[in-house]
């Protein structure tokens, strides 16, 4: 894993790069999004290993799945993925965009698990407060685990900020026990 994302982290900062200097950040990204989703499907896996698809060939059975996206400068991004054999690395390389747009516009996602459900208010507090706490647009996604007893976990990028119930006696067991 922490291989392949080596091996795609120059390739979406390229894509990326490209993509915010031509004002092309949402095409982009919807592109890679449906490429590494088509990518990930068994048959265009399998058409794509393929010893007898040559590059272009491959880039072809891609740039047909994409649906009205004909941009030259992403075929030739999938050539060079594909003249470097690469194109399995597309997945990778769209998380890794996404993580650069979101960067460069500022957000954030924030998975928030409470032990109950959140009410719009309360999300909405919780949103402005992480807000001004990390300085970015939030986008909030909520999940429910009753094993919290009370209390949220925040996993916002490589924070996390565990408030819950179940959180706080676990560290009170292992204060007392070391």
């Amino acid at each position: 894993m922490a291989e392949l994302l080596t091996v795609a982290r120059p390739y979406a900062k390229a894509a990326f790069e490209y993509a915010r200097d031509h004002e092309a950040l949402d095409s982009w990204s919807q592109a890679l999004s449906f490429l590494s989703v088509a990518v990930a499907d068994d048959v265009v896996r399998h058409r794509l290993s393929s010893p007898k698809l040559d590059s272009e060939q491959k880039v072809s059975l891609l740039v047909e799945l994409i649906p009205e996206q004909q941009d030259e400068a992403l075929q030739r991004f999938l050539t060079v993925l594909a003249d470097q054999g690469r194109l399995m690395a597309l997945a990778s390389i769209a998380d890794q965009f996404e993580h650069l747009r979101a960067e460069h516009e500022q957000r954030i996602e924030v998975n928030v698990t409470s032990a109950y459900e959140l009410d719009s208010q309360q999300e909405t507090k919780l949103a402005n407060a992480l807000k001004k706490r990390l300085n970015r647009e939030i986008s909030i996604t909520t999940q429910v685990d009753k094993s919290l007893i009370g209390g949220v976990i925040l996993r916002a990028g490589d924070t996390v900020i565990d408030g819950s119930v179940r959180g706080r006696l676990n560290r009170l067991f292992d204060a007392l026990t070391a």
